[in-house]
């Protein structure tokens, strides 16, 4: 299902189609960027309570001021990155230059070198922005990659829908080996089923990502190519490129559905953990002949679903305008989401089904989204004059670290405003707290994501007007140039 388009489905086909290798290796740009991502959103807030023990509060006010103070960095990395000129293009020199630092930063979230209560936090608060800051300066560049990898957006759809492949099998990879291989390298489980040394094992297990997520964002500069460049004789004026980005309805609205996204996201894949462990006690639990425990199961199974979502993409996309898609797809998520707060705790098939069905809709509603920032960056070009496609991913970077810094402030605060306290049976009002963070608000929050796509204005007949007139542009240009 995801091959290059035939060309003949179109009247005037693109002469930029791509090779499966490079649709491949820039999928694997967000595989390496998911194994940390990813790892973050489901196990950092758990590993900083329940394994390091910094109290709750104290973790949500540190994701919140340091993904914030981050997220204003990445508008300026943004126009750093458009300002670039190698012989390599803009961006994917990038992918070189901060892949070594992603990795370091990745690995030193989890060192846990062995301090005072004080001293963890000021490790944690420094090595996280580290962190972020190294994760804005390789996935701007590589998110505005996007945008320049063909002036197609039937192409980039397909290359969105690869890199969401990617991106969730990453996320995959993840959930099915972090639970294992932090209880292997921790010398595995004492009699009461803990792992011996919990500490090490994520040690280990992130060293091994680190090393892993690096040799992939070598490949996927290797193996890529920009092919989209700005307007000739384009000025650059970095208010007038801020000023034109505010002015763009089409990427304001895509902005909200991303924080919206990565808020639900963030809440609910940082609450499984808990859910499981505290409200439904599947925590170690076998299944599967004994080979993954049910969390593990649970987890995979929504990334897998993902995965296979993002990889329908290209049959969806023929059948429905992507605007319709994305919200539609979205409210069917939040729907399964609110469903999690009515079904019994302990109906884990039940559970499962639900989370396939919300997982697999969410996987292509979040490919899409990123399909149309590419469309937002010819929007602008269009009305403006001007390209900027490093300031449009930029943004969306900004989108990104927003989300998660309220989810990252919501869930160990709404933790510790219902009584939660770490490693032991929870209260009613602290299991009631953790179901809500897992269902009904996350399921909130989807919904305003809905919401803000529904509004979104650029449809198939618009996006299709807007590269007709793209194209004349260019064509005209580059015969003005040559004569």
């Amino acid at each position: 299902m995801l091959k290059p388009p035939p060309k003949d489905d179109l009247k005037t086909p693109p002469k930029d189609g791509l090779k499966t290798s490079e649709y491949v290796g820039y999928a694997l740009g967000d595989t390496a960027s998911n194994l940390f991502f990813q790892t973050f959103g489901i196990f950092l807030t758990y590993f900083y309570t329940d394994v390091w023990g910094i109290t709750p509060a104290v973790v949500g006010t540190m994701f919140l001021v340091v993904r914030l103070l981050d997220a204003a960095a990445d508008p300026l990395i943004g126009l750093m990155a458009d300002r670039t000129q190698t012989r390599w293009g803009k961006f994917r020199p990038y992918l070189i230059w901060f892949a070594l630092p992603y990795g370091l930063g990745g690995y030193m979230l989890f060192a846990s070198p062995d301090l005072s209560s004080s001293g963890k936090v000021v490790y944690a608060y420094v090595s996280y922005a580290f962190m972020m800051l190294a994760y804005s300066f390789i996935n701007v560049p590589y998110s505005s990659m996007l945008g320049v990898i063909s002036p197609s957006p039937r192409i980039r759809t397909l290359a969105s829908s690869y890199r969401f492949v990617g991106a969730f099998g990453g996320g995959l990879l993840v959930s099915l080996s972090v639970r294992p291989l932090v209880k292997w390298l921790g010398g595995g489980a004492n009699e009461a089923g803990k792992v011996v040394d919990e500490l090490k094992g994520f040690q280990l297990t992130m060293l091994i990502f680190a090393v892993i997520s690096v040799v992939m964002f070598l490949i996927c500069f290797a193996s890529t190519k920009e092919r989209v460049t700005v307007p000739p004789g384009q000025k650059n004026n970095a208010v007038g490129e801020v000023g034109e980005l505010l002015r763009n309805y089409p990427w304001i609205m895509l902005l909200l559905s991303a924080i919206f996204s990565l808020t639900f996201i963030g809440l609910r894949n940082g609450s499984a953990l808990y859910y499981f462990k505290y409200v439904a006690g599947y925590d170690n639990q076998p299944v599967l002949f004994g080979l993954f425990d049910r969390v593990t199961v649970f987890i995979s199974l929504g990334m897998a679903c993902m995965m296979l979502g993002s990889y329908c993409l290209s049959f969806f996309a023929k059948v429905a305008d992507k605007r319709v898609l994305s919200y539609g797809l979205t409210f069917v998520t939040a729907s399964c989401w609110a469903a999690f707060y009515f079904i019994p705790v302990h109906n884990f098939w039940l559970q499962l089904a639900v989370q396939a069905v919300g997982t697999f809709c969410m996987g292509p509603a979040s490919a899409l989204v990123w399909a149309m920032y590419a469309d937002v960056a010819d929007y602008g070009e269009w009305k403006f004059g001007r390209r900027s496609t490093g300031l449009v991913y930029s943004a969306s970077l900004f989108a990104i670290k927003t989300g998660t810094a309220v989810a990252g402030l919501m869930l160990p605060w709404i933790l510790a405003k219902y009584d939660y306290l770490p490693n032991v049976p929870q209260s009613a009002t602290a299991i009631l707290g953790i179901t809500l963070t897992f269902s009904l608000f996350p399921a909130g929050v989807a919904v305003l994501k809905g919401i803000a796509l529904y509004i979104y204005p650029l449809g198939k007949s618009k996006v299709d007007e807007i590269e007709r007139d793209l194209t004349a542009r260019r064509a005209a240009a580059a015969s003005a140039t040559t004569t």
